[in-house]
Parts: C-alpha cells; sequence; structure tokens
C-alpha cells in the first residue's frame, strides 16, 4: 500500500526534530570476464539461464574456483578507499532461503572482509567537503533475478507466478559498506546522492565495473533511522531503529528515498508509533517506500566458514604494486580538467551532477570545444537522459556524435533550434549528424539570393512596420525577421536576416 500525505511529516519538522542518521551498502557487480566461482560469461543481456553451470547453480559435487581477477578488483577498490587490505580471510556461507540463490546461501564474507576501515570525502554542490567513513568492503556472489508475473506492482505479492533467471547468480560482487553517517542534518538526503555518485565516479575511474545503475551494476540499498534531539538542540546518544530501502538504483533515487523515509519515520515516531527494523521498496514512480520483510539480523543467516574454498591472503608486496597502479583521484582529476577546461565552478558542477566529466572529456579529444561539448552533455542531452529515467552514458549517442553536432553548430550549418532536431534523430537512431542532416533537410540557408527574396516579400507584406524601421525604429525589424524564419521554416540565419533587412530599409 502506498503510503498517503497524511503518513508523512513535512521535511523542515523532521529535521528540526530528529537527527537523520545513514547507513549505505553500495553492491557493484565486476566488470570480469567470467563469474566469480565458475567460468559462465558475465555478459548482460543474454537470454535467461543460459550463462550458468553446475557450479552457479549449486548442484551435487561442484565445487568452487576463486577469481583471481576479481580479488585484484577488490583490493584496488579497498585501496582507492584508503582502507586496510586484511593479510588473510576466509569465505563464509551466508545461508537463507529464496529462489534467487540454487544453493541456498551466498558465498560471501563475513567477519574476514578483504577491506577494512577506510573514508572517502565526497563534495556537495555547495562545493562542501563531507568525509564518510566506511566500515569494510567484502567480496561476494550476485544472486539470481526474480522475474514475478502478474499482479499490478512487478512484486511478488499479488503475482499469479514468479520466473527465474541464474544469469547474474555467481557474478563477482563488491559490497562497499559505511559507518554510521551522523553530523549532516538536513544534508542528509544530498550526502547520501554525492557519496553514491562518488563511489561510482571511483570505480568508473579504477576500470573495475562499467557501474551502469540502469543495469543494476551499481545499486544501493539506504539504511536510515532518526533519533530525537534533546531540549538543549543536541543529538540523544542511542541510535533509532534503522530501515533498509532495496537496490535503489539511480542517484536521484537515492537522494529522494532517504529523504522520504525521514518524512516517513518522523510521522510515525511524531505519532507515537515505533519503527520497525525492516526492508522496504522504493518506487520511482510515487517517490516512497513500502514494507518487503522484517530486517534479519546476522545471527538469522548462520554464518559458517566456505569449507570448499582455501582463504585469501594477499601478499604485501603484490598489494604495494597494485597501489601504484591507482588512477588520478577523480576530485583531483576534475580540478585538472575544468582548469584546462577554463570551466566557472557552476559549470562543472553541473557536469559533475549530470554524470557528465568523462564524456565531456571523450568529446573534447575528438575535436569539439570544450565548451561547445559542455553545452550539449550538461544541457539537452542530460535533459532527455532525466526524462528517460537513464543514465547519461546510456544514451544512443557517441561522443564523436556530440563533436559533430557541435562542429556543425560552429561551421553555421545548423543553428541551435535545428541542432537540438538533430539530437532527437541521432538519439533515435537515423544515423550520424551529418546523415541526419540530409535526410530531415536541417542545413540553414545561406544563399543571399534566396534570403533577399525572402526580406523583399517580408517588406511588401507589411509595409507599415517598413516605414517605422525607416524613421529609424529599428526595433520594430523583429516582425519582418519573424516572417522571414517562419516562410525559411527555421531554416535562416536570423543575424544574416537582420542584416538584409536593416541594409535594404536603413542604407542611403
Amino acid at each position: 500500500m502506498t503510503a498517503t500525505t497524511s503518513e508523512v511529516l513535512p521535511y523542515e519538522d523532521v529535521v528540526a526534530a530528529y537527527d537523520p542518521v545513514i547507513g549505505l551498502e553500495v553492491h557493484v557487480e565486476l566488470s570480469t570476464v567470467t563469474k566469480m566461482f565458475c567460468g559462465c560469461s558475465t555478459v548482460f543481456g543474454a537470454e535467461p539461464n543460459t550463462q550458468v553451470c553446475p557450479v552457479c547453480l549449486g548442484l551435487p559435487g561442484a565445487l568452487p574456483v576463486v577469481n583471481a581477477v576479481a580479488v585484484e578488483s577488490a583490493v584496488r577498490i579497498g585501496l582507492a578507499l584508503d582502507c586496510s587490505i586484511a593479510p588473510w580471510g576466509r569465505f563464509a556461507r551466508k545461508n537463507y532461503f529464496y529462489p534467487d540463490m540454487p544453493k541456498n546461501f551466498q558465498t560471501s564474507q563475513y567477519d574476514e572482509p578483504i577491506a577494512v576501515d577506510g573514508h572517502l570525502d565526497v563534495e556537495l554542490d555547495d562545493g562542501t567537503v563531507f568525509r564518510v567513513q566506511i566500515e569494510r568492503a567484502h567480496m561476494e556472489e550476485d544472486t539470481g533475478k526474480s522475474l514475478h508475473v502478474g499482479g499490478s506492482t512487478g512484486r511478488i505479492h499479488g503475482a499469479e507466478h514468479s520466473l527465474v533467471d541464474y544469469n547474474r547468480a555467481g557474478i563477482p560482487l563488491i559490497e562497499i559498506v559505511t559507518r554510521p553517517v551522523t553530523g549532516a542534518g538536513q544534508r542528509a538526503p544530498e550526502v547520501a546522492r554525492a557519496y553514491v555518485g562518488a563511489v561510482r565516479d571511483l570505480l568508473r575511474a579504477l576500470g573495475v565495473s562499467d557501474v551502469r545503475m540502469e543495469q543494476g551494476s551499481l545499486r544501493c540499498d539506504a539504511n536510515v533511522s532518526l533519533r530525537a534531539r534533546t531540549p538543549d538542540g543536541q543529538s540523544a546518544v542511542p541510535l533509532g531503529t534503522r530501515t533498509e530501502t532495496k537496490n535503489v538504483n539511480s542517484l536521484r533515487s537515492v537522494e529522494r528515498a532517504v529523504r522520504y523515509e525521514m518524512t516517513r519515520q518522523g510521522a510515525r515516531l511524531a505519532s507515537g508509533a515505533t519503527i520497525l527494523q525492516e526492508t522496504r521498496h522504493w518506487h520511482e514512480d510515487s517517490g516512497t517506500t513500502t514494507s518487503g520483510r522484517e530486517k534479519s539480523d546476522a545471527d538469522d543467516y548462520r554464518y559458517f566458514p566456505e569449507p570448499d574454498l582455501v582463504p585469501i591472503a594477499p601478499d604485501p608486496a603484490w598489494v604495494a604494486t597494485l597501489a601504484q597502479t591507482l588512477p588520478e583521484a577523480p576530485p583531483a582529476r576534475r580540478r585538472r580538467l575544468q582548469a584546462a577546461w577554463g570551466l566557472a565552478d557552476l559549470q562543472m558542477r553541473d557536469l559533475v551532477y549530470a554524470g557528465a566529466t568523462e564524456l565531456v572529456e571523450a568529446t573534447v579529444a575528438v575535436g569539439a570545444s570544450p565548451a561547445a561539448a559542455a553545452k550539449w552533455w550538461s544541457g539537452e542531452l542530460a535533459r532527455t537522459a532525466n526524462a528517460a529515467g537513464v543514465e547519461l552514458s546510456s544514451l544512443a549517442i557517441t561522443p564523436a556524435q556530440v563533436a559533430q553536432l557541435a562542429g556543425l553548430v560552429e561551421s553555421g550549418r545548423v543553428n541551435d533550434t535545428m541542432a537540438r532536431q538533430v539530437l532527437k534523430g541521432v538519439l533515435a537512431g537515423e544515423g550520424d549528424p551529418e546523415q541526419v542532416v540530409g535526410a530531415r533537410g536541417l542545413e540553414l540557408v545561406s544563399d543571399d539570393g534566396a534570403l533577399g527574396a525572402a526580406v523583399d516579400r517580408a517588406i511588401a507584406g507589411a509595409p507599415d512596420v517598413a516605414a517605422k524601421i525607416r524613421d529609424g525604429k529599428v526595433s520594430a525589424g523583429g516582425a519582418l525577421i519573424g516572417a522571414v524564419m517562419k516562410e525559411m521554416k527555421g531554416q535562416a540565419d536570423a543575424a544574416r536576416v537582420r542584416e538584409l533587412v536593416l541594409a535594404r530599409l536603413t542604407s542611403p
């Protein structure tokens, strides 16, 4: 049942009475060729249950083997988060009974994670830097994917039957878990979004994952609790009961989910009700969460060491070598690019917020000016991606095509209005910008003869306007320019049309 407005407390009232505490668990699928413990392919989008084998299906007698590349990626992630790398650790069996894991347990790390005690500094929209403490990053395998058929919600409740695709089961997964994030106050939702964005940028820079949230290769579980403020405005020491909103798959949704949970919990606490420790589902369409199931504690999973896998013991010399492979930190890289591109702070923040930094860099690399590349990626294309609810990088347009579009504008062959039509054509699969221009007939008319004839017809059709211009009221020229642009179906250079109008009516 979707919550109604009466079940939430105004946000301003929540942050005045309560101190929000958040905890974020980011799950990232690694870009390995094969799965965590077997040789099955990890390619996204294959036919259901075609990338499975006895190991990832949990058939009797099948033995797992650890993916060495996944271990290397895990160590590099830990180092990039300023974590300590464990010298020795074991995998464990996390037991739970659900059809998305055919073994009835998930091979994970419990009390011996690969990386512990790190931090990540995240930059908020106004430039404020907020440090988020990392508790751990551990290795595990992903689960299969359930599809609930029938019903109106896509959830198991009300479905007629369920299908399971095990292609995803066994894909290498790193779970990055923060310590409780306190002190963010009213900016807690913004901190949550910025943190997940910073993690995504870092993982992309490391090259360990494609971090495509719309495909589920990066997902966030958002934990939220509220603790009351004392009369002197300080936060009460005990933490409140938390809820966990599962599998939020966009930066915008992370912020919205945290904000909504704060208002929902605030309303319950203000009315004297209690908070149930539970998992909750996020609904993008309504911007609300609904109850999933009562949240399990670690003891409920009956962890015990995985007997079929040897311990992981990274050689310190190897770890030190991997530390030398870490790329430039994304914040430092952004500052360097901003200086090189000559962008203002606000322009650069727009790029970062839109997830466009790498796309702009790639567009500049193939010939576009930084200003033009930033304009198209953070403007029209960002709006298109936002309206479709997808990541900017998933749009059906390449940096080379954006650079080609920018070149068409800079050369005067199309104006901005026409360029937006060209973009729509490219996104619709009609070809490169040049092909769309040709097919749609969008090129500007630059022939002075054709433009001059249209100007003459506009003047003849509006003698009163022409008389005003001859009398020195140049501002009246807009009407004639508009008439010419209408006749030319917007495919005339308005500046050149203005020049021709004035030349005809104000020249001696």
